[in-house]
């Protein structure tokens, strides 16, 4: 890693993330840092990009032009976000888990699952508090409605939402 890419890392985390929110009256350049830190780190970061306040993401996150990562989200290694995304606060993408095979070994000493990527398609609606666990891919259109668990993939046009997640209904045309 270079000393530049190290330094935007340290701007984005000490300073950036922790300014007010993008629509704040007084956001102190927050929304334009947050961008301009991700623009500089993430393997593709697209244009009008919006990381809110308080947004934890691994360095290899890749995002879609016009998508947005929600206030306090938390995304984990191997997360691909495609154009025109809204995402909700405090939502948790996981590409990996704990170990837990072994009854006679307490899980904290077993290693932790291989990561399985999470795929975000386009036009993507997810409510607050939505988790995503590892390996999902929610198609093209979707929505996941608020505090949702979403443990296998969405359809594209569909609309889930519980926990665990289900199908609602198939968005239409009209």
């Amino acid at each position: 890693m270079s000393s530049r890419h190290m330094l935007v890392r340290m701007l984005y985390k000490g300073l950036a993330k922790h300014l007010p929110l993008s629509d704040s009256k007084f956001n102190l350049g927050g929304k334009a840092l947050r961008r301009f830190c991700a623009k500089q780190v993430l393997p593709h970061c697209g244009n009008n990009v919006n990381i809110e306040r308080g947004a934890q993401f691994a360095w290899d996150l890749r995002i879609g032009d016009n998508s947005g990562v929600g206030v306090h989200a938390l995304i984990a290694p191997h997360v691909t976000i495609g154009d025109d995304v809204m995402m909700g606060p405090d939502c948790m993408l996981f590409t990996s888990n704990h170990g837990m095979k072994l009854a006679g070994v307490p899980m904290w000493r077993q290693s932790s699952s291989k990561p399985v990527p999470i795929v975000i398609g386009n036009d993507v609606w997810i409510g607050a508090r939505v988790i995503i666990l590892p390996g999902v891919h929610v198609g093209d259109g979707a929505v996941i409605g608020a505090g949702s668990v979403v443990t296998k993939d969405v359809p594209p046009c569909a609309v889930v939402a519980g926990n665990p997640a289900k199908l609602i209904r198939m968005r239409d045309d009209e």
